[in-house]
């Protein structure tokens, strides 16, 4: 198994209206017409933002044991593999269908009736470790001299925590929870992988995130669970088409059998 990580941030912008001809689908302006998108190389390539990609690492691994077929993972921010996803992707992950959707509109060779929600996970609320600042629910992070760290796409940027925080706060209908709440953040990330640098500098107590972040580094954080009346679970969504490597599609079967279900279980994904 082949294995790349990217970590530099991106803005993406969509454009205006702008359509296909005979179709609806938008596209985005990082779509560079000029890539020819031939995947069928010999090596599924599966790409998609950073996160679950222990799971699917692990899921990879073992599939490529079992069959000998080989597996690149990408993973991390678009701006780092969107050339090369356009021109060899197999496979592309969405860690939120919002994100998916965002991706579909670069990725054109992909359908977006194809792509296919396997797996949930729930936001949690990471703490440092020990929980020094005793923190057990959401409201505990309304009080003074709490820093907040929370992933924010600030409408540019595609990731899955876009909104996540501001659906837990205000789910009660309550304005001056969303008041008292923001008055406590510390840093707007863009991208998990931001959030987790934030969340480990010193005025940070608390980051609104995804379980796997804390469940794959135990030894920096501790997880406080929400409340059941506040929580937000988003999916991992897959994806492949008819021009990509056959054993692309035998991957994602595998991924979503009960041999690969043990692989995100691990990870902290629920279905």
């Amino acid at each position: 198994m082949i294995l790349s990580a990217c970590s530099d941030i991106k803005n993406k912008k969509t454009s205006d209206s702008e359509q296909k001809a005979g179709n609806d689908k938008l596209t985005s302006e990082i779509l560079e017409p000029e890539i020819i998108y031939q995947p069928a190389d010999g090596i599924v390539k599966i790409y998609g933002a950073g996160g679950p990609q222990p799971a699917i690492i692990d899921a990879a691994n073992k599939f490529q044991e079992k069959t000998g077929v080989k597996v690149e993972v990408i993973f991390g921010p678009e701006a780092k593999w969107t050339k090369s996803a356009q021109n060899d992707a197999d496979i592309i992950w969405g860690t939120a269908e919002q994100g998916m959707t965002a991706f579909l509109e670069t990725y054109t060779e992909f359908d977006s009736d194809k792509a296919e929600p396997v797996y949930l996970r729930p936001a949690v609320i990471a703490v440092k470790k020990g929980n020094p600042k005793n923190i057990k629910s959401i409201d505990d992070l309304f009080e003074p001299n709490i820093g907040i760290v929370v992933v924010e796409g600030a409408g540019v940027y595609n990731t899955s925590g876009t909104g996540v925080w501001e659906d837990i706060v205000g789910r009660k209908g309550k304005l001056d929870d969303l008041k008292k709440f923001r008055k406590n953040i510390v840093a707007f990330a863009k991208g998990s992988g931001a959030g987790f640098k934030a969340f480990k500098q010193p005025n940070a107590d608390a980051w609104i995130t995804w379980n796997y972040w804390v469940i794959d580094h135990p030894d920096e954080a501790d997880i406080v669970k929400i409340d059941i009346d506040r929580i937000i679970y988003r999916d991992l969504t897959l994806v492949t088409n008819d021009k990509a490597d056959p054993e692309a599609k035998d991957f994602i079967e595998f991924m979503k059998s009960e041999e690969g279900w043990v692989f995100f279980e691990k990870h902290g994904w629920i279905r």
